[in-house]
């Protein structure tokens, strides 16, 4: 077996084994999860990525496992904007809190087999097309643009959203929650709970961030090296998997205090701009700099801007900041 295949088989042996434990034993429908135990899932699912990579850099070596790491760090970094959202979603359907574990779970479950088919697609046509690499820089810093300069009166609302007019429009909806049924039968007739509508509106929230998070994580992982491109691929599949396994303890961990972290946003927006340039100035960069050398510094980027944006954040407050964003307090 090669490195490669080994690692494969490391690391869907840990996923398969985890998502056993988590279904099994932390997973209990209509069960509340408190603050301390969404705090050990997330220090298990944050130290079993950590794990992993460690195995990586014995594996596969120094380059491979620093890409790994950077792209972890860049897909988890933008995972709180998800709970932002989420935390929307489950206050506009009025999702009782004995569901959310089960809920999330499933959406989670479901934007992991989506994120796999959008990795591939993309990798395949990167690699057929490098060119597009361009097309993803640009995107990149124009979403890091917007995302930077976007007023906090921009609020996404999940009734108004083309998914769920989409869903009202095609589907038999009801309004309420079956008590934790996604379907039921009412007068002779199938129909679909609010849960069924918000495990559905959470896997297709997570593909739009994915829209920025995996072109960005392409600009990470170098895609362009002759031989490479197994290695590249592996490290994309790993670490968007392992960022997404951690959302749900991060939504449980984070969801009463996500209002806190004001300018992370702004944070994550300078990384896309960063590595969106990266990508349209590579042409230039990679004669002078060698690929070792780039992911360090785009490690480093990432890092610098992640934790400044979330220092700020605590020490300075915003002006004319609303109260914490809670269950209750935006419904």
């Amino acid at each position: 077996m090669t490195r490669d295949q080994i690692t494969y088989l490391v690391f869907g042996t840990i996923l398969a084994a985890s998502l056993v434990a988590d279904l099994g034993l932390l997973s209990k429908k209509n069960q509340k999860i408190t603050i301390r135990q969404a705090l050990n899932q997330t220090f298990f699912w944050v130290g079993l990525a950590l794990s992993f990579f460690v195995f990586m850099w014995i594996e596969n070596g120094q380059k491979p496992a620093l890409e790994y790491l950077s792209a972890y760090l860049m897909e988890w970094s933008l995972s709180v904007d998800n709970i932002f959202v989420f935390i929307l979603i489950f206050s506009a359907f009025s999702v009782k809190e004995k569901h959310y574990g089960r809920v999330l779970l499933i959406g989670i479950m479901m934007a992991i087999i989506f994120r796999v088919i959008f990795i591939t697609v993309g990798v395949v046509l990167v690699e057929k097309f490098h060119w597009i690499l361009y097309i993803f820089g640009v995107f990149l810093v124009y979403t890091g643009y917007k995302m930077f300069t976007a007023s906090d009166d921009e609020e996404f609302d999940p009734r108004e959203s083309k998914i769920y007019r989409f869903m009202k429009k095609f589907l038999p909806l009801v309004p309420h929650d079956g008590d934790g049924k996604y379907r039921v039968v009412e007068n002779g007739r199938p129909a679909y709970t609010t849960l069924f509508v918000v495990v559905i509106m959470l896997a297709a929230v997570d593909l739009v961030f994915a829209l920025d998070s995996i072109p960005a994580v392409m600009g990470i992982v170098d895609t362009k090296t002759p031989g490479y491109e197994p290695t590249a691929r592996m490290v994309i599949y790993t670490s968007n998997v392992f960022a997404v396994l951690g959302l749900r303890s991060l939504f449980f961990l984070l969801r009463g205090a996500v209002s806190k972290f004001d300018y992370l946003q702004q944070g994550i927006a300078i990384v896309l701009v960063f590595i969106g340039l990266k990508m349209l100035a590579a042409h230039w960069i990679d004669p002078v700099v060698d690929k070792q050398t780039q992911v360090f510094i785009s490690l480093g980027v990432i890092l610098t801007c992640l934790t400044g944006s979330i220092f700020y954040s605590i020490f300075v407050e915003k002006k004319g900041e609303p109260e914490d964003i809670t269950d209750e307090s935006i419904r």
